[in-house]
């Protein structure tokens, strides 16, 4: 058979040169170093270029080399708009403060807190098969082989953005929930909430601000926005139901949900530092994490950022370990309240000032 090669608008393609190049595409041939590209590119001369395919697997979460893709959010022009700040300015924390925040664990002391322990640890083991995330097992087979542990269960920067986006679309729906609840239960009862609902609704806020972050960094999938989807709803109407059932509970729920946030941020700062995350270690924070946390000039690395985060959910854990040893119904939201004396006595604050991981118990506050 003849072929002759002409400058036609069309590119002419043979009979087994197109079930070659078809046979590529769905990896039923390898290309050798002296066959053609494993990918075909079709263009006419007049009109846009067709799509370019190619045999590596489509990722559920795309990133280039650098993780920093495209604006995921672009800016809208407005006539007269020029910015939207956030509704809840950020605290400021210091460096000393945030280096000061680690993992922590409050022991459970009755029934309630045994079930929000158990269906944590549920979740931990979804949310850990969702982004492949196998720490402890490492941690289990490092002590007999390294090499098998690094190679077998060594996490990267895509699984951890993975990890951190999945976590952070379902984290944000707890505050959100039992903020809604009360400010019903408020209207309802016509009674005051004590302050419970905003700080509930800030921290739903703050979550949120994490997502829109990470989302900075990488675009997911149509894979991982169903899975989002469906862990959304899902835990939307579990938390739902659980609260109108026992709100003490739910709190404590987050608590030790919070407590695993903090862990897994101290993971990935203290894989930065051993040199196993090298793209994270050049990258710089978003502007929009930037504007959020009022980073200073100097430190708005990605480990920088990680702290603030971490930061974030350590008060988060603080929190509602505070909130689950109050009085439901009844007790002021220690977090907006005005003490008589607050310079002899440490109290709940917003920011990092007086840490107590476990939570302030109610003789404390009250």
């Amino acid at each position: 058979m003849q072929c002759t090669r002409t400058t036609t608008a069309h590119t002419i393609i043979s009979k087994q040169s197109a079930a070659s190049a078809f046979r590529a595409l769905n990896g039923g041939v390898t290309p050798t170093s002296g066959s053609r590209p494993a990918f075909i590119l079709v263009q006419r001369q007049y009109g846009a270029p067709r799509r370019q395919f190619s045999v590596t697997p489509q990722r559920h979460l795309k990133s280039s080399s650098n993780l920093l893709i495209k604006e995921f959010f672009p800016v809208k022009e407005s006539e007269h708009i020029k910015k939207t700040p956030p509704a809840w300015h950020h605290p400021i924390y210091s460096e000393e403060q945030m280096n000061l925040v680690g993992p922590s664990h409050r022991a459970t002391r009755n029934w309630s807190d045994w079930v929000a322990l158990i269906m944590v640890r549920v979740l931990r083991g979804g949310l850990d098969l969702a982004s492949g995330y196998k720490h402890d097992k490492a941690i289990a087979l490092n002590k007999n082989d390294p090499a098998a542990a690094t190679q077998k269960f060594a996490m990267n920067e895509r699984k951890y953005l993975v990890r951190n986006i999945f976590l952070e679309s379902v984290a944000g729906v707890p505050g959100m929930v039992a903020g809604m609840l009360r400010h019903l239960h408020s209207m309802r009862r016509m009674k005051r909430d004590n302050g419970w609902m905003e700080t509930l609704l800030e921290e739903s806020y703050n979550e949120r601000m994490h997502l829109m972050t990470f989302l900075k960094m990488a675009e997911p999938g149509w894979f991982m926005r169903i899975m989002v989807l469906g862990a959304q709803g899902v835990f939307f109407n579990a938390f739902f139901v659980s609260y109108l059932i026992s709100p003490r509970t739910c709190h404590r729920f987050v608590g030790y949900l919070e407590e695993e946030a903090v862990l897994t941020y101290t993971r990935e700062i203290e894989d930065i530092d051993a040199g196993k995350l090298n793209s994270w270690e050049k990258m710089q924070a978003p502007d929009l994490a930037v504007q959020y946390w009022n980073m200073p000039e100097g430190h708005r690395s990605m480990r920088d950022l990680l702290l603030y985060i971490r930061a974030d959910e350590s008060k988060h854990r603080e929190v509602n370990h505070t909130l689950a040893n109050l009085d439901q119904e009844n007790d002021p939201n220690p977090y907006v309240s005005s003490y008589k004396d607050p310079a002899h006595h440490p109290h709940p604050t917003k920011d990092l000032l007086h840490q107590r991981p476990q939570g302030w118990e109610r003789d404390e506050v009250i």
